[in-house]
């Protein structure tokens, strides 16, 4: 079951979150700051009372082992692009003991439906580069890649 998560959902949503964090301080410990302070737990909080996000959580026998951070996204039009009105995926992890269980299929799902329901007509996200499932299961659910992200140290 995938649903909308509430104030009573954070502590169980923030211990996903650093697992996620984590891989992304591993993956990139040059860009990605190490602990798990209190400004990035209030940032669960900050979605669920904000208009223009929401968490998705998954549940499995009323555990929550799933979740996406979503963004409601309007840029107005410029003089370099048109206007783009999106849904996007801000953060996105699956509790590392519910893997292949197809909760991030069904997260993926929900969101569908969710963002066309929301008036959207296109899901984004981006995702590290360190990080082969993610990029294999996104391709997978039907996300193509569009733009790339390149650096050059120095």
């Amino acid at each position: 079951m995938v649903r909308i998560a509430t104030i009573e959902d954070i502590e169980r949503v923030n211990k996903l979150r650093k697992q996620v964090n984590d891989l992304h301080v591993n993956g990139r410990p040059d860009h990605f700051k190490a602990g798990w302070n209190e400004e990035l737990q209030n940032h669960a909080k900050e979605c669920i009372e904000a208009d223009n996000k929401d968490i998705l959580v998954a549940e499995r026998n009323g555990v929550i082992c799933g979740f996406a951070c979503v963004d409601y996204i309007d840029v107005p039009e410029s003089p370099y692009r048109f206007a783009k009105h999106f849904y996007h995926v801000g953060e996105f992890g699956v509790d590392k003991a519910f893997h292949r269980q197809g909760v991030a299929t069904e997260l993926v799902e929900f969101m569908k439906k969710h963002a066309k329901e929301k008036g959207f007509s296109q899901i984004e996200l981006d995702v590290w580069e360190f990080n082969p499932e993610a990029i294999a299961f996104y391709e997978a659910v039907g996300f193509q890649c569009i733009r790339r992200y390149m650096e050059m140290k120095l």
